[in-house]
């Protein structure tokens, strides 16, 4: 690719070293950490103006944003959610920018609640959150602007009136209503809180601040309350139906992850990795939850970690990943046993799962995979059967997905996922992308992204690294704190393995990754710079050193460490991206940031890419773009489409696609 002449903006190495636990850490541009200094904005355009003419010379821009626009216009749809006979959902119809929420009446037209553009013309709200009360004639929603500090209303569903709100600091809320439909808990600035429809004096439930998670029976009698502490969590239940109740513990200092909830049938039922990794499912008498009067239904199925859980009449389904693949198992709920496996569409991934407040036969349930748009299927419990209830199943031909294993470095397996055009072999320019931290699984997900990709001739890889959650808590905690070199050799002997088996070639290679993903794509650049040609870090954290301090890195301390602790701070300055830039010929490089970003400060990225145009001692770019007004989460179909395209274009002509 013959590019426009580079030219980088001026950027001071200050000479500060600062000595931590024996250490010497230098931080050449630490002034660059404010976004609001006149030097960081003045450098901060330069790098905007940068960036516009690299991105205006690269061949494949629009191509790929017509294409990743046209494999983005596919219909979307949630599972229902259900009072009665009144059911809520979202939808997306091709051509929106947000999904709209929708309540449909028994034998009735659906009807318009709210959609997030009429609100806002200009895109960047979003619908964050929303609930129903018991008989599904309020309705407490969360909009948010950019910044994902969601602000809580409630909605009249029946006339369409705004009732009550605004209650600011939200963000993201879980909301647990009351019996009365009158009131309900909710999460404000950490805060558990007790709100009563039209009273400004809501009531603090529990003191402190915390990570709340709640859920409600169907008859409103019984609120579980889970605090996440680490990589595990507290949890209470609290009988409402008791004046000046106290919650009780079901689990409190165990090191272990579990989530209660008492059933139709008034059993407390409890899905917990205590003494099982992977999870298991328990059952208990809510009136004494703790583990000791626990009794298991469904044992551990080690390497399957479990992912959901619904009661119904006769029939218990359990959900699970297994090698990054969803399965459905019907139980009986009494004994425990095997009844079937729920058939589902084909090899992906059950997303959300729904049921009647009562339980009732039926479940609802969406599943994609990698060329199937997201659809969803509704089971019968009387029959065992699956049918479609919304959206289609248009999958993308002549595109299939392989899953590989590979021996890391350790010799311990990891699997990917190989999705490409049929056809003849041979080294092909080729996107591996990867997370691997906090417990997340990636799993097969209906992708434009990857899919305008290979259409175009490339292979699209996704490696389950450790860190992640494909196979349980073992898998987590095998990639957390000291170990996190782990995931990043994990991710390099996977670019090994695509090179020495003839996939692609390290000038065909480019490499991907968001937020944790791209601190996995700052360190493997940074380690092996020679194996790749190109790399994309969007949202990323890069300075391990100082990332406590800024969007929501306090709470990141359990996966990554923490500076102020000797060992811990050697372990990330081991593998901290920014701190192991050195003058190398670097692969071309796009870092993405957001002005809103609440998660991960841009100031991250602006260090680095000061720190790589500096030490690059080769011709490819290190480029940064930077969206205003945007968020660390996707804010509507365009602006996700622009984004995608940039970053396929910049790969595309680094990799040598064929555009």
């Amino acid at each position: 690719m013959r590019t426009p002449d580079l030219s980088y903006p001026e950027a001071e190495r200050q000479a500060g070293v600062e000595y931590l636990h024996g250490h010497e850490v230098a931080d050449p541009y630490r002034w660059l950490e404010d976004g609001s200094d006149p030097r960081t904005r003045a450098w901060q355009a330069a790098q905007d103006e940068l960036w516009l003419t690299q991105a205006a010379a690269l061949p494949g821009r629009y191509k790929f944003r017509v294409r990743v626009a046209a494999l983005s216009a596919v219909d979307t749809i949630s599972t229902p959610t259900w009072r009665s006979a009144r059911q809520f959902f979202v939808r997306r119809s091709s051509g929106q920018q947000h999904p709209a929420l929708y309540v449909a009446d028994s034998g009735q037209a659906e009807r318009l609640l709210i959609d997030p553009v009429r609100e806002d013309p200009s895109g960047r709200t979003t619908l964050d959150h929303w609930l129903p009360s018991p008989d599904g004639h309020l309705l407490a929603f969360q909009l948010s602007q950019g910044s994902e500090q969601s602000v809580l209303r409630v909605l009249d569903v029946d006339t369409g009136e705004v009732v009550d709100g605004p209650i600011d600091r939200c963000r993201y809320s879980p909301v647990a209503w009351l019996a009365d439909g009158k009131s309900f808990y909710y999460v404000r600035s950490g805060r558990l809180s007790l709100h009563r429809i039209g009273r400004p004096d809501d009531v603090q439930v529990l003191p402190g601040e915390a990570a709340y998670g709640l859920e409600i029976s169907a008859d409103s009698r019984w609120l579980t309350i889970s605090a996440a502490v680490a990589d595990r969590n507290d949890v209470w239940l609290a009988d409402l139906s008791v004046p000046d109740f106290e919650p009780v513990v079901v689990q409190q200092g165990v090191d272990a992850r579990t989530a209660a909830a008492v059933g139709p049938d008034g059993r407390l039922y409890v899905v917990t990795t205590l003494n099982a990794p992977s999870g298991r499912v328990c059952v208990g008498d809510p009136r004494r939850p703790g583990a000791d009067h626990w009794t298991e239904l469904v044992g551990e199925e080690p390497g399957a970690p479990v992912s959901h859980l619904a009661l119904l009449d006769g029939v218990l389904l359990v959900g699970r990943t297994r090698h990054a693949l969803s399965e459905l198992t019907a139980y009986d709920p009494v004994t425990g046993d095997r009844l079937h496996d729920v058939p589902l569409p084909g090899l992906g991934t059950v997303g959300e799962l729904s049921t009647r407040p009562d339980g009732g036969h039926e479940a609802w349930f969406s599943y994609t995979d990698s060329v199937t748009p997201p659809a969803i299927h509704r089971y019968d419990a009387r029959t065992g059967q699956v049918t479609t209830w919304a959206g289609h199943a248009r999958s993308v031909p002549d595109v299939e997905a392989r899953q590989v294993t590979y021996p890391s470095r350790d010799g311990t397996p990891i699997r990917m996922v190989v999705l490409g055009r049929s056809g003849p072999g041979g080294p092909r320019p080729t996107i591996l992308y990867a997370y691997g931290g906090f417990g997340l699984s990636l799993t097969p997900t209906y992708s434009a992204f990857a899919l305008a990709w290979v259409e175009a001739g490339g292979w699209f890889v996704t490696a389950n690294l450790r860190g992640g959650g494909e196979q349980g808590d073992d898998w987590h905690r095998a990639g957390v704190g000291g170990a996190k070199q782990a995931v990043i050799d994990d991710f390099l002997a996977a670019a090994e393995m695509l090179v020495d088996g003839g996939w692609t070639a390290p000038g065909k290679l480019g490499i991907c990754g968001e937020s944790n993903g791209g601190l996995l794509v700052g360190a493997a650049l940074t380690q092996r710079p020679e194996l790749f040609a190109a790399a994309v870090c969007s949202a990323p954290v890069l300075d391990m050193v100082r990332y406590e301090r800024s969007g929501l890195g306090q709470a990141w301390v359990s996966e990554y460490g923490s500076a102020d602790d000797p060992a811990q701070l050697a372990a990330l300055l081991s593998y901290s991206p920014y701190h192991r830039v050195a003058a190398t010929d670097y692969p071309a490089v796009l870092l993405t940031v957001f002005g809103a970003d609440t998660r991960v400060d841009p100031l991250h990225a602006r260090k680095m890419c000061a720190a790589l145009q500096h030490a690059t001692t080769g011709s490819r770019p290190i480029l940064l773009r930077y969206e205003a007004g945007a968020g660390h989460l996707p804010a509507g179909v365009d602006r996700g489409v622009g984004l995608a395209a940039d970053l396929l274009a910049f790969l595309a002509a680094h990799t040598g696609l064929d555009q």
